[in-house]
């Protein structure tokens, strides 16, 4: 294990999963915190994210690196010549890659989750949302294998652990937002992905997940509710 690289993150959150994948697929070697974020901001979380206050953080040499998508760049910059390339080499497709992350990260991450966890007219507002955006998002994988094209990459994988956090909250709760007919094109990615298990083996266990959303969903509805707005 490398000493030098540490990520302070959580099992539970994909964002912090997101770092954990980029680092496994670069073949870096780091020690994990697995940190209790969500009623509360340890010590060590506020020592080196101080103006978010948020997971995931990487440590690379006790400097800290915050947000998850500028993470994963500084692990491909860094360490460029180890496994997979996150982005892409040729400047314009690099720069699509870092519009589309942007994009479900600005357009579709908040809303695919807060669909679990809101109710009534919020929700329907909220999933209308998501099914436009979705849409947009598929416009960039159309006749591709993955988004980066043929080998997985940044917008792949910032995907792929969104949806699969949200595809078991939404069994959980009872509420269907990414199926087959609603987006044909990112389902088949997704069910490709998966049955490939290039992705899915660096996933927590479904089971995990699913137990854990069926114990505290009440009590992570009403954090949701408090942190993003009324139901």
């Amino acid at each position: 294990m490398d000493k030098e690289v540490k990520l302070l993150g959580s099992w539970l959150s994909p964002m912090s999963r997101r770092v954990e994948v980029g680092l496994k697929l670069k073949g870096v070697s780091f020690e994990f915190s697995d940190l209790d974020v969500f009623f509360s901001k340890p010590p060590e979380l506020l020592q080196y994210n101080p103006v978010h206050k948020k997971i995931p953080v990487l440590l690379h040499h006790g400097k800290p690196i915050a947000e998850s998508l500028i993470i994963l760049e500084y692990i491909d910059e860094t360490w460029a010549d180890s496994g997979i390339r996150l982005l892409p080499k040729d400047p314009y497709e690099r720069a699509m890659a870092r519009f589309w992350a942007k994009f479900f990260d600005d357009k579709c991450s908040l809303p695919l989750w807060m669909s679990c966890w809101t109710e009534g007219d919020k929700q329907q507002q909220i999933l209308a949302e998501s099914k436009l955006n979705l849409t947009t998002m598929e416009g960039a994988l159309k006749g591709k294998k993955f988004f980066g094209g043929d080998e997985i990459g940044i917008v792949d994988i910032i995907v792929f652990c969104s949806v699969y956090w949200a595809e078991i909250a939404q069994e959980v709760v009872g509420v269907n937002v990414i199926n087959e007919e609603k987006h044909p094109v990112l389902w088949k990615w997704m069910k490709e992905t998966v049955d490939s298990n290039v992705l899915k083996d660096y996933m927590p266990p479904r089971e995990k997940l699913l137990c854990h959303f069926q114990t505290y969903k009440d009590a992570i509805a009403a954090l949701m509710t408090a942190r993003f707005g009324s139901k």
